[in-house]
């Protein structure tokens, strides 16, 4: 029932819509960079990638990105269990899944400014790391992307384009924010630009005693990236950020945990070069993202305290180029090569002296693997109505060996306004460290894993009355999932299970006029084999009111059939409400307060952890 109570909402949207075009994310006319490298038009891709904008992502005050993409994004969800923080290790929530596939399990991936971002060690993303300060937009693209970014990309990718100021003068913004369970959150940026020369720094601090005894969290980091252009045709930048979080595991509600901690650095810094001229544009970046980890797993009642940390070094670090060429008319040919160097140490150390602890049943490892690809994309028009696109990647692994990854697909326009888009691309994940070498189940005679995705879009945008809308069915499948089954009486990880998921996704925006607009997305889920933390209906539906010194945005969730629990098969589900109050008192100050989970559900998404009831936060926001 509540299924169809969102869908007939969206008719009913689509009956009344008068005005004009929503700049939130779902416009046709959107230039996107995602799945092409290249500014291109949307309509002339066969894929379909959601922009958010960083007026959206800012809207709600959220110190990280993730919880407005799983609002905004059709078919991406993120596990959570607080107020405020995410974690590692054992109970963490910020599991990211697109259409099924897991981050968690290295199945989706997250990209700064097109460089990938995950853990050396067991190749998920770390959700804490993901801050709004550093976005301008964020473009997420569903669907297989290994053709272009390789290992990880199976389920899509989320891409976080940085902030940059691009015209002349320097802008300052401070948000300060305090609220339920001891929630406290800061941000202060400035964006300049002077000539050739432009800045962005951002620094930001959070704490929150969350909702359960022994959940505390605390987070600092800051963001950096300077630009200087050279000419008109080349400039160079450099980006950092670094993030420093404390966070506290509780443990299950029916089985608390005492002492569990963890210490966590993140960093990552690029460097790149590009070129811009009329029939030809690229770039080459270096890169490196890295984490210091110190966890004390904890112990329960009854039991001696720990007297070890778990400790970890990685990083990502490569080298990747591109460039694109307009070789003839209506072509664009796009050639790259990529290098990654993916090292990781897993030890232990005795909490009293601090020396390293010999561990047996390959308890501590380290590794160092890398990976070389090439690959080649083909866009061409062959008419103003139709567009070909047709790419492939060879990628080598120093562990597993070659892997060739093509895709493919039509955009075709009917309608100046439409296009009807269909794409065929193949996934797949190498390994990681922990699956090959930590712990007693790895092995070294891994495959990767790999899927083949289908998928059919209709898009279109009607720019007299304000409404966009889009629409899509996906079906893949795939098999040499990495598993942990018993060998010889004994666990270990083998290319064995599965996956095969079917889906439907609908988006659409609608200005209504210059005070109203109104977004809403809905994704269908259907897993042949059950994964944690992805649901298999999502609705949203968000509405945003501007009148005088006021701003009002407020939204609904719908989740249906959300997975807790793999063996009992136990689901949840839930409505939420989140509102936003901002109100205008000067010129460059604004006062706001929000109230999330306004209906005070009783949920938990991940299993153990209930979700705190209503939240309230306030604060104000400077800018000069």
């Amino acid at each position: 029932m509540k299924k169809v109570t969102f869908l007939t909402t969206l008719l009913g949207i689509a009956q009344m819509a008068t005005a004009q075009t929503d700049s939130i994310a779902h416009d046709l006319r959107d230039v996107i960079i995602t799945g092409t490298r290249t500014r291109v038009s949307a309509r002339h891709v066969p894929f379909d990638v959601t922009v958010v904008d960083r007026g959206t992502l800012t809207q709600d005050h959220r110190p990280n990105l993730l919880p407005t993409l799983t609002e905004e994004v059709p078919g991406l969800f993120t596990t959570s269990r607080g107020v405020l923080g995410y974690g590692v290790s054992t109970n963490a929530a910020g599991g990211i899944s697109l259409r099924g596939l897991a981050g968690g399990s290295g199945q989706m991936m997250v990209l700064i400014d097109g460089t990938p971002q995950y853990q050396g060690i067991y190749g998920h993303p770390i959700s804490d790391s993901y801050q709004t300060l550093m976005a301008e937009r964020v473009e997420v693209m569903r669907g297989p992307a290994c053709w272009l970014y390789g290992s990880n990309a199976m389920g899509g990718v989320v891409n976080i384009v940085t902030r940059r100021p691009h015209s002349d003068g320097s802008h300052t913004n401070a948000n300060i924010g305090a609220g339920s369970y001891g929630t406290v959150q800061t941000e202060l940026g400035n964006d300049t630009r002077l000539g050739r020369f432009s800045s962005t720094v951002a620094a930001q601090y959070g704490r929150s005693d969350n909702q359960r005894p022994n959940m505390g969290f605390e987070q600092y980091g800051g963001f950096v990236r300077l630009g200087y252009d050279f000419s008109a045709h080349w400039n160079l930048s450099a980006e950092a950020n670094l993030t420093h979080f404390n966070a506290s595991n509780p443990g299950l509600a029916s089985n608390p945990l005492a002492g569990a901690r963890q210490w966590i650095t993140r960093g990552a810094a690029a460097l790149s070069l590009e070129n811009h001229y009329g029939k030809t544009n690229g770039r080459i970046t270096l890169y490196d993202n890295f984490g210091r980890h110190k966890i004390n797993d904890g112990w329960h009642q009854g039991e001696a305290p720990t007297k070890r940390y778990f400790r970890s070094r990685d990083a990502l670090a490569g080298v990747s180029w591109y460039q694109a060429a307009r070789l003839f008319k209506g072509n664009t040919t796009t050639v790259g090569l990529d290098y990654q160097h993916i090292y990781g140490r897993a030890y232990y150390t005795s909490m009293a002296t601090g020396e390293v602890i010999e561990t047996p049943n390959k308890q501590s490892g380290h590794s160092h693997r890398n990976e070389v690809a090439g690959y080649v994309d083909f866009r061409q028009d062959l008419a103003n109505w139709l567009t070909v696109d047709a790419g492939i990647r060879l990628d080598h692994h120093s562990i597993t060996g070659n892997e060739w990854v093509p895709q493919g697909g039509v955009a075709i326009r009917p309608l100046d306004n439409g296009a009807l888009k269909l794409m065929v691309s193949k996934g797949f994940r190498n390994p990681t460290m922990r699956e090959m070498y930590l712990y007693p189940p790895s092995s070294t005679d891994l495959k990767p894993e790999k899927i083949m995705n289908y998928e059919l879009s209709w898009q279109q945008s009607l720019a007299a009355t304000g409404f966009s809308y889009g629409i899509n069915v996906f079906y893949l499948k795939g098999d040499n999932m990495i598993q942990t089954v018993r060998v010889d009486g004994r666990p270990r990880n083998v290319n064995t299970g599965i996956v095969e998921n079917t889906g439907a996704e609908l988006q659409a925006s609608w200005r209504i006029d210059r005070h109203w607009s109104v977004t809403t997305n809905h994704s269908v889920l259907h897993m042949h084999h059950l994964v944690l933390g992805a649901p298999e209906y999502k609705g949203y539906l968000g509405g945003t009111l501007e009148e005088g010194k006021w701003r009002i945005h407020a939204g609904i969730m719908q989740l249906s059939g959300l997975i807790t629990n793999t063996t009992t098969r136990h689901h949840e589900n839930a409505t939420l409400v989140n509102a936003t109050i901002d109100y205008c008192l000067s010129k460059g100050v604004s006062l706001w307060a929000k109230g999330d989970n306004l209906l005070a559900q009783h949920y938990e998404i991940n299993e153990g952890f209930p979700m705190p009831r209503t939240t309230f936060m306030g604060g104000v926001n400077l800018s000069f």
